[in-house]
This record gives structure tokens, C-alpha cells and sequence, in this order.
């Protein structure tokens, strides 16, 4: 983050510096990162290279070695920094606790995330919501209330800022209290479009807006599908609500399947083109969905368990539709085999109620019975 980079013990301040000034030369991706720092081992060992021993490492050529040597001197990080501290934006690297780690695992993670906003842990709870820049009525109305109902089930809605259903996205889960992220394919301080220049700052209040582009860079046409990757990345899986049949939202969709996240779709009108992609995609084996409870039912248990509340750990997203007295029980139920008893105890509730809750939460698959008196958590 910016702060830590200013306040940091030198050692580490001086990583970080390294870092970031090698992540905003020109032409150094993800890959090419991961190339040099394992032919380098460090930033500072990259940053003292010479052009000749950057021209050994692969993909790295006459240009873009003399780019790095040019980093070691220019003012770009102290400028980045600056801006950074200015407008209240921080920076986060791989390294630092805060950066998602569903993000860490796509094939090309981001090198720099700068946030506006703050990111929780719920977050790991995330469900992105895309689709076209011109939404039908029907595609409004459905993707708001799918925002809602996830929102209120207490999943982090993503989208990517845009138009039409991203932004009715958004703004549903906030009516409804819930969190929300926006990626950018522009920098945080100079939002595009700049008619949800507002939309972002209520966002801001209610989640994170994020980009890997840093300031000073105007947005192209060739980052949005880029960022859309990082929509995909950070969620469980992700909604296409209405897309035509070159709709960027299908690009979210193959970026989701390459990172192995679950690809819902909501049909539509066969005579609509802005269903066309979505029909598309179910034809192709997506995930057809017509409401929350759906999506629910089909995330399957999550790589990491995700401390919601104080007392709650979620390890199913299916766990967020429990009511008061499933979720007690549930706590009270292990990994490992638990004797009823141990539950009645735990859950301080009757043991008729203890019973026919173990037999719900093992009708929803939460759960499995290990011989005659004991259960676990599945």
C-alpha cells in the first residue's frame, strides 16, 4: 500500500519501491515478471541488471531491456506514490495480506492492484454480474434482482462499471446494504465512462473500486477485455445476464472457464439479439439460472473457509441462505466426526430441533451422517 511503502523499515520500503518500479515499466506483464524474477530472484537484482544479461532472459529484448535500465533513474514510482497518497488510493502488491487471494492463482495475476475503497474478508465471498452496455427491460430486471438476493445472502457483487448491467448491478446491491467491487479498465482517479464518476464514490463507500492500471494512463481499448479476467478471478463464478453475440461479457466468460470459476447464464428471447450469447453459452454447457437460489445451489465448497461474523465460518456459500437455528447447528458441527450430544450442547438448542436440523442441513448436502450417532461437515 502506499502508506506501508512510505512507512515501512527501510529494507522493506526499499523492496517495495524496487517492486513497483519494475511492475510500471512499459511492457513488463504478469509472465514477464514471473520470467525475470526467476532468473533474478529480486527486483533490485532485475533493476541492477545489465542489458546484456536482461537480453538472456527470455521474451526480453533490446527495447524493453532498455527500459528497465532507464526505471532505475526515472521519477514514475515517486510520482505513483504521490498521487497515490493524494487522492487516498492504495497500492497492493502479491506479497501483501490483503491481496485477493483467488487473484493469486489465475494464470496471469494482476502485479499491482490500486484500490479506492477497502476490501474485506467476506470479499472471498464474490459473485461477478456482467453482461451488455444495452440492456433490454428484461435484462434490467433480472440483474437487479439477482444483485439484490446475493447481496442480501451476503455475497460481494462484482462487476466491471460499465453501462447497463454492470452498473444496475451495482447499484442494486447497494439498495439492498450489500458490498460491491468494481474493476476498471481505467485508472481509479479518471473513471470511464465519466458519467459514473458518482457511481464510483458510492461505491467506494460500500466496497472497492480497483484497477490494475496505474495514474497517469488514459484507458484503451485493449485493457477492458484484459481487465475482465480480473472480474472472473476474484469471484466464485460469474452471472452473464443478457450479451450479444460479440458482447465483451462472453470474453468474462471464457476468462472464467480458463480459471476454472463456475459460468452461470440467464436465458432469454430467442428472437433477442442481447440473449443471443447467453442462449449460446447454456447451449454450450453454462450453468442456466432463472434467480439467487440457483446460483446458491450450484457453487460448490470453497477452497478456503471465510470468517463472516465473529462466531461464523462460512464453507459453502449454500450456508449464507441458512436461517438463524440451521447456522447454530452448523457451527456446532466439525470436520471431523461430531456425537449429537456434542451438537445439543454446543448449538443450546432442544434436541428435537437439533435433530430435524441435521436432517435439513443433510437433505442440502452440508453435512453427512457417520455412523449412528455422529455427523460431520461435508
Amino acid at each position: 500500500m502506499a502508506g506501508e511503502l512510505l512507512t515501512a523499515d527501510d529494507s522493506s520500503m526499499a523492496r517495495r519501491r524496487d517492486y513497483l518500479r519494475l511492475a510500471l515499466v512499459y511492457g513488463v506483464g504478469p509472465r514477464l515478471m514471473a520470467s525475470l524474477l526467476d532468473y533474478f530472484e529480486t527486483p533490485s537484482e532485475v533493476l541492477a541488471a545489465s542489458r546484456t544479461q536482461l537480453n538472456e532472459v527470455a521474451r526480453v529484448g533490446p527495447k524493453l531491456a532498455d527500459a528497465i535500465c532507464k526505471a532505475r533513474h526515472d521519477d514514475l514510482v515517486d510520482r505513483v506514490i504521490e498521487h497515490c497518497e493524494v487522492h487516498a488510493v492504495r497500492i497492493l502488491i502479491p506479497d501483501d495480506d490483503e491481496f485477493p487471494s483467488l487473484l493469486k492463482e489465475i494464470a496471469d495475476p494482476p502485479l499491482l492492484l490500486f484500490i479506492r475503497g477497502e476490501l474485506k474478508s467476506e470479499d472471498q465471498l464474490s459473485i461477478g454480474i456482467v453482461g451488455t452496455r444495452h440492456a433490454t427491460h428484461y435484462g434490467r430486471v433480472v440483474a437487479e434482482g439477482l444483485a439484490r438476493s446475493l447481496a442480501r445472502a451476503g455475497l460481494t457483487i462484482v462487476s466491471g462499471l460499465a453501462r447497463g448491467i454492470d452498473a444496475y448491478a451495482h447499484r442494486a446491491a447497494m439498495e439492498v446494504g450489500g458490498r460491491t467491487i468494481a474493476f476498471l479498465g481505467s485508472n481509479v482517479t479518471d473513471v470511464y465512462p465519466a458519467e459514473h464518476s458518482d457511481l464510483a464514490e458510492e461505491i467506494i463507500m460500500h466496497g472497492a473500486v480497483i484497477s490494475e492500471t496505474e495514474p497517469f494512463n488514459k484507458p484503451k481499448a485493449g485493457v477492458f477485455p484484459k481487465r475482465n479476467r480480473l472480474i472472473s478471478g476474484i469471484s466464485l463464478g460469474v452471472i452473464i445476464v443478457e450479451a450479444a453475440q460479440r458482447s465483451g461479457a462472453l470474453i468474462t466468460a471464457t476468462h472464467a472457464g480458463e480459471q476454472g470459476r463456475d459460468i452461470f447464464a440467464v436465458p432469454g428471447p430467442v428472437n433477442s439479439r442481447m440473449s443471443q450469447g447467453c442462449n449460446r453459452l447454456i447451449r454450450d454447457g453454462a450453468i442456466l439460472i432463472q434467480d439467487a437460489q440457483d446460483v446458491l445451489e450450484h457453487l460448490g465448497p470453497l477452497f478456503e473457509s471465510v470468517q463472516v461474523a465473529p462466531d461464523r465460518i462460512v464453507r459453502n456459500p449454500i450456508e449464507l441462505k441458512l436461517n438463524e437455528q440451521e447456522q447454530s447447528v452448523l457451527q456446532a458441527i466439525e470436520t471431523v466426526p461430531s456425537d449429537l450430544d456434542e451438537v445439543i450442547v454446543r448449538s443450546g438448542l432442544t434436541v428435537s430441533r437439533v435433530l430435524s436440523t441435521v436432517s435439513a442441513l443433510e437433505m442440502r448436502g452440508l453435512i453427512r451422517r457417520v455412523g449412528g450417532r455422529s455427523v460431520q461437515r461435508t
